[in-house]
């Protein structure tokens, strides 16, 4: 992953990954304190790369390896000779250990899920959160467990399944939690880091939305000078904000190209287009391709071809849309930094496919383009800051996400031109009474979906045989995980009445209570 230019003109910190599954959420924390810092693989931090970025602090964080086999990862040595304070969390307290003349031991006693700490000592690290002598709740998720410290360190909280649950060094400005403070379930950790990043590493916290604005419209000019850029727009927020930003960076130079593959939320072309020509006078190519993306839906039921089909459709539309524009030389997309952390593997294999995404990949080799990427190092949230910064509807940027394939994957099937337009009715219906209800906010995500299942009902003292509708509404923080809504009785049977009365060709309707995990988000 190459270094962020433009945020070298901030302090920062570095986040070392060993591949947990909650390393994004340490970065998350960092920037919710104005924090800028970067998330890098263990294996890709030499001692060039670390004069090169020259953190203020380094946070070492969990893995899924055990400290005591052969292969497992290890913090950089040069990591402890830069002088800055370290921070380890879970695998990162034991790899410190481990690394610097401790012992880390399998355990008889695991610890997974909440537990509880003691704190024991005095510490920079606990100072105005937590006191001496009293027990505090933590989230925990470790097999091995340090039972010796390297010189010079001391603990600072145990638990009943480890004596050292929190260690530091004063003197060399080293401290490690045994538990994650980063994920909600350690109520305090928000406050821990704060403690470290600000109080211990003195960092200063300026990066705002505002100073990142200006600082990306610099680097994007002068990256593109005066060559021209074609942006795909899925309608959605990603694509959108780093159009407009492109927009205010280089104005004329950039073509927007919106391909409506008529498996949009109701309303939401039109939106587009009317925000795009009317509000900030974009150069907006908009094509029609409904017919051309349901005709090569016909027959396909299988969720990774149909995504893999409105993928590829997408690349040939937008390419040959793209050339008429002539001599682009760039093309932009809305890649955001959860995408960056995950294409690269520290370890290098293959993860399992879980869900192909939406983008157009294989674009900037097909037709000779560089990419511009404004977004690359932004979360979802920040995005919705910087488009609040840009003057985007409030409205517009606060849109629950909607996948690049659109409504294909939530028709689980065959997707047809009546099922799309059926699901399209119900999906703005469910939509508009959570919003009239107060709860749009509160939810992560809401959105309908048409199962490939007819039901027997009656209306009007007739027989009918129509489809099922599936209603699914989820809280989550960052879509890594994520809770089915707790609707009312009274709410869900509103809107089951209202959606069979006003949808013709629905006569049923579910509410979802499945969690991520087991389940995903989106049903396909």
């Amino acid at each position: 992953m190459t270094l962020d230019p433009h945020a070298a003109q901030h302090e920062r910190a570095l986040i070392v990954d060993f591949g947990s599954q909650v390393t994004q959420l340490i970065a998350r924390r960092l920037r919710e304190l104005g924090v800028y810092c970067e998330i890098h693989p263990f294996n890709r931090v030499s001692e060039a790369f670390l004069a090169e970025f020259a953190p203020k602090a380094v946070i070492l964080s969990g893995g899924p390896a055990s400290v005591k086999a052969e292969t497992s990862p290890r913090a950089p040595e040069a990591i402890f000779r830069l002088g800055v304070p370290i921070l380890g969390i879970c695998y990162g307290e034991q790899t410190i250990c481990a690394q610097l003349g401790g012992e880390v031991e399998s355990a008889d006693h695991r610890e997974f899920g909440r537990a509880e700490v003691e704190v024991v000592a005095d510490s920079p690290l606990f100072q105005g959160v937590w006191e001496r002598g009293r027990r505090y709740p933590v989230w925990m998720s470790h097999g091995d467990r340090v039972n010796a410290l390297p010189e010079g360190f001391e603990p600072i909280a145990k638990s009943p399944g480890a004596p050292f649950a929190a260690i530091h060094n004063p003197a060399r400005n080293i401290y490690a939690v045994q538990f994650h403070p980063e994920v909600a379930h350690t109520p305090d950790g928000a406050k821990l880091l704060r403690n470290f990043a600000l109080n211990i590493a003195g960092l200063k916290g300026d990066w705002t939305m505002a100073a990142f604005r200006d600082e990306a419209i610099r680097e994007i000019r002068k990256q593109v000078g005066a060559g021209r850029v074609i942006c795909g727009l899925s309608g959605g927020v990603d694509s959108s904000v780093a159009a407009v930003l492109i927009h205010e960076a280089v104005g004329e130079q950039l073509t927007c190209v919106f391909v409506d593959t008529g498996l949009m939320r109701a309303g939401e072309g039109e939106e587009v287009v009317r925000l795009f020509r009317e509000r900030y006078n974009i150069p907006l190519i908009h094509v029609q391709a409904e017919e051309l993306f349901l005709g090569k839906l016909k027959g396909v039921e299988d969720p990774e071809k149909k995504r893999k089909i409105i993928g590829a459709t997408f690349i040939d539309v937008f390419e040959a849309e793209a050339k008429k524009v002539g001599d682009a030389e760039f093309l932009a997309q809305g890649t955001l930094y959860p995408d960056v952390i995950e294409s690269v593997s520290f370890d290098g294999g293959p993860s399992v496919t879980i869900k192909s995404h939406h983008n157009v990949g294989g674009l900037p080799e097909r037709m000779n383009l560089k990419l511009v990427e404004p977004l690359r190092e932004l979360f979802k949230d920040e995005v919705r800051a910087l488009g609040r910064e840009l003057g985007l509807p409030a409205h517009f940027v606060g849109r629950h996400p909607f996948p690049g394939p659109g409504l294909a994957i939530r028709i689980p099937g065959e997707v047809t031109k009546e099922k799309a337009d059926i699901l399209r009715k119900a999906d703005a219906i469910y939509l508009d009474e959570i919003r009239k209800a107060g709860l749009y906010d509160e939810i992560w995500q809401a959105f309908a979906v048409l199962l490939p299942v007819r039901t027997v009902g009656v209306m009007g003292d007739e027989r009918t045989y129509d489809y099922v509708l599936a209603l699914r509404a989820v809280t989550s923080t960052d879509g890594m995980t994520a809770d089915y809504y707790p609707f009312t009785h009274d709410f869900l049977g509103r809107i089951s009445t209202r959606l069979i009365n006003e949808v013709r060709g629905v006569n049923r309707v579910v509410y979802d209570v499945t969690s991520k995990p087991p389940g995903t988000i989106e049903w396909e």
